[in-house]
């Protein structure tokens, strides 16, 4: 009987995940003020509106980024681990039984 119900991952050694949760922050800042700076609700000054889209803009493209970051750094480890990739089963391989007829 196994007491240790979860693996030990070590105290905050990965440092993906502060890069993909800063990522995720600026993806949604960046959706939010994109959301409220909608020239069709409200009209404003033509140079608040750019700078508003401007702003979400940089935001979204610098969170999709790091986000873009972590997960090649993260498929880059399991390659090198050895791990298999996510992704169909190895075609070579045949289920059992006999062979179909077709149609």
């Amino acid at each position: 009987m196994n007491l240790k119900p979860y693996e030990n991952h070590g105290a905050g050694d990965d440092p993906t995940a502060v890069r993909a949760a800063l990522g995720l922050g600026l993806l949604a800042v960046g959706g939010w003020l994109l959301t409220t700076a909608r020239p069709w609700h409200k009209p404003g000054h033509p140079l608040a509106l750019a700078l508003g889209w401007t702003a979400s803009g940089a935001m979204l493209l610098c969170g999709l980024v790091l986000l873009a970051r972590c997960v090649r750094t993260v498929h880059a480890e399991a390659d090198r681990s050895g791990d298999a990739p996510p992704g169909p089963p190895d075609s070579s391989l045949r289920p059992s039984g006999p062979p179909s007829k077709g149609r």
